[in-house]
């Protein structure tokens, strides 16, 4: 869209909460101010209508947390997304197969934002919850939604050469990156070695709709679980997409 049609204040107000998200109660007025580089008056003004309208709460030390009103909106995306609502028929049949906690997520820029999930017991709980997001070069379930990406777009999404690890395995550098998406590919899967969380392996596949993809689920397991069940796993998650993306 045309940069005529951008509205400033929209941009702050997003970016604002995108920082409050990461920070809950912990960030005052002019904290929010220095680090996001708006003027005083300017975050006064937002963060007081924000609150106004129950985006967000400020506590008795004037810290900041999201509040209900996106918590309302959040729950009115999920009602609509149908493809939320198929996963969790289709993955809570597939989970039962190898007993093992699989996750469906969508591609939010260079991020991974995790839209639902189908959990079985487990006394070790994966960190990644709905709503959350993580660094799309550092999962497999980033690695399969980057796959779909031309070099350009690749490029844009991730303008640095240089990723920050999460562990000592995580991908370094975007030509390595690049490296791994055309196996992912080929393939038709990503993996996750270690990458994301030390002692944790993943795998995932893309959700097609119409020739794009437009999601990917994965499942994620112990290292341990990961030697003996991977080709059984990789067998059954491919299922799973496929249905999904017949859905």
């Amino acid at each position: 869209m045309e940069n005529k049609y951008w509205v400033p204040a929209l941009e702050k107000a997003n970016i604002i909460l995108h920082a409050i998200a990461e920070k809950p109660y912990s960030l005052r007025l002019i904290d929010l101010s220095k680090q996001l580089n708006i003027n005083k008056s300017s975050m006064y003004s937002l963060l007081n209508t924000l609150e106004q309208l129950n985006w967000i709460r400020r506590d008795k030390a004037d810290t900041f947390s999201l509040g209900p009103s996106l918590g309302s909106l959040a729950g009115g995306y999920y009602k609509s997304n149908d493809l939320i609502s198929s996963f969790h028929y289709e993955a809570a049949l597939t989970k039962v197969i190898f007993n093992e906690t699989i996750q469906l997520a969508e591609l939010v820029g260079n991020e991974v934002f995790y839209l639902a999930k189908e959990e079985v017991p487990s006394p070790v709980r994966l960190a990644s919850e709905p709503g959350m997001r993580f660094p799309a070069h550092s999962t497999a379930l980033g690695k399969v939604l980057l796959s779909d990406l031309a070099i350009d777009q690749l490029i844009e999404l991730l303008p640095d050469e240089h990723f920050v690890q999460a562990t000592p395995h995580t991908i370094q550098t975007r030509q390595a990156l690049i490296a791994e998406l055309l196996t992912v590919v080929e393939l038709g899967y990503a993996t996750d070695l270690e990458e994301a969380v030390l002692g944790f392996c993943c795998a995932a596949i893309a959700i097609v709709k119409q020739g794009k993809v437009v999601a990917a689920v994965s499942c994620s397991m112990p290292k341990h679980h990961w030697e003996l069940k991977k080709d059984q796993v990789i067998i059954e998650m491919k299922k799973l997409a496929g249905r999904l993306s017949l859905s």
